[in-house]
């Protein structure tokens, strides 16, 4: 069968490399390179464990901060945009322990999924995207907020991930990079299977590969709208000319929900703006953490990646915003010299804004939909859990092509 996907970020590539596989001839199109969105300065870590949704109860407390604060790792402000309004009130809605828990169910199954199919991913075509697996500590400044993960920590326990409460100090001696930074610590989960990887060389390891068995890639190709035949989608059209395929799958990110409309279909899949900065670490034993990290405070993650550390965080919801405001990226660089002074000299952060595609459960969109054409399959709305979910996506769909 000949698929079309629209998008050529992880989700999109991902899905190309799992239909190729199963013997299908694939097009991908996008209007820029592979990774060149949300997927290209991510936060890197592959969070196959730890899953729990931005939607939680604890939201409803910090609401006046999330609108009011401009220092704020998670900003919400509104706008004149019924979307907006109709997410956020649906993510409002989700802000329950029912579905927190249901969620982070799903999730982590979907993670497990994942984890085997990117592990089939690596075997397939040995990326060069330096991959490690060294675990991740997920810090808590308070042992009021150490009490609070311990509750999240036993629920995804129960659900199969092998996860503990460790001490400042058990910390220190998993990352001696954390050394100056333990009278700041209450504790932190400690997940010892994750892993992390650079997503931008993932997809251009994918492109290269896809490419050599045939993959045609329409790079540099905006997506305007479709033709129908009847109640199916007959081909894409495009800036480039019209493509045909027997099913589509539309992994554009945030652009999901406009192309969605075109089809009559509704996406609940709104932008939320995250950032990044990536320093060279100092080589020197203990300098630089090699051990994932999370700072639950500041909303902010830690990933090497080979000689370099990936900084990342914030989740604004803000609209299409491509602006890289200084202070969001002088905060990035406060937290890595709070928790690592000596990682790195500093001298280029190269600064990084991304679109995560999310919806207001935190639950991905894959498959069809009733109000859709039945070849159009989607497979987006992955929030801040794109790299983390993309291979298991791609099965799905899979599958779900497949029915």
């Amino acid at each position: 069968m000949h698929v079309c996907v629209l998008g050529a970020g992880i989700v999109g590539l991902a899905t190309a490399w799992q239909l190729e596989r199963q013997g299908h001839q694939v097009t991908v199109v996008d209007r820029a390179t592979p990774g060149a969105g949300a997927s290209g300065g991510n936060g890197a870590q592959l969070s196959y464990s730890y899953v729990q949704p931005l939607a939680d109860p604890s939201i409803w407390k910090q609401l006046p901060k999330l609108l009011l604060s401009p220092t704020s790792p998670l900003k919400l402000r509104p706008q004149l945009d019924p979307l907006q309004w109709r997410w956020g009130m649906a993510f409002l809605a989700a802000c329950n322990a029912q579905t927190s828990q249901r969620t982070t169910a799903q999730l982590l199954a979907l993670a497990a999924e994942s984890r085997a199919g990117f592990e089939a991913m690596q075997a397939d075509i040995s990326p060069d995207c330096d991959f490690s697996a060294t675990g991740k500590l997920v810090l808590y400044a308070s042992a009021a907020s150490l009490a609070g993960a311990r509750a999240q920590l036993e629920l995804q326990r129960a659900m199969g991930s092998e996860q503990r409460l460790v001490t400042p100090d058990e910390c220190v001696a998993i990352e001696p990079a954390l050394a100056g930074y333990r009278a700041r610590m209450a504790g932190a989960v400690y997940t010892p299977s994750e892993c992390a990887a650079d997503c931008l060389k993932v997809c251009a390891e994918l492109m290269r590969a896809l490419s050599a068995r045939g993959v045609r890639f329409m790079l540099g190709t905006d997506v305007h709208g479709f033709a129908r035949n009847g109640e199916r989608i007959a081909a894409v059209r495009t800036g480039n000319g019209d493509v045909e395929a027997e099913a589509f799958v539309m992994a554009l990110g945030t652009a999901s929900h406009r192309l969605g409309r075109l089809l009559g279909a509704y996406l609940p899949v709104y932008p939320l703006k995250g950032y990044s900065i990536t320093v060279d670490v100092d080589p020197a034993p203990g300098a630089a953490p090699r051990v994932n990290v999370t700072d639950s405070a500041r909303k902010v993650v830690f990933a090497r990646i080979g000689s370099r550390l990936r900084v990342a965080g914030m989740a604004e919801l803000v609209g299409h915003d491509a602006r890289i405001p200084a202070t969001r990226i002088e905060t990035l660089e406060a937290a890595t010299r709070a928790l690592f002074p000596h990682a790195s000299r500093f001298e280029a952060l190269h600064p990084w804004t991304g679109m995560r595609p999310a919806t207001p459960t935190g639950l991905p969109i894959i498959g069809r939909l009733g109000s859709a054409p039945s070849n159009m399959l989607f497979n987006t709305g992955h929030g801040a859990l794109g790299f983390t979910l993309a291979f298991g996506s791609a099965q799905r769909i899979a599958r779900a092509l497949a029915d």
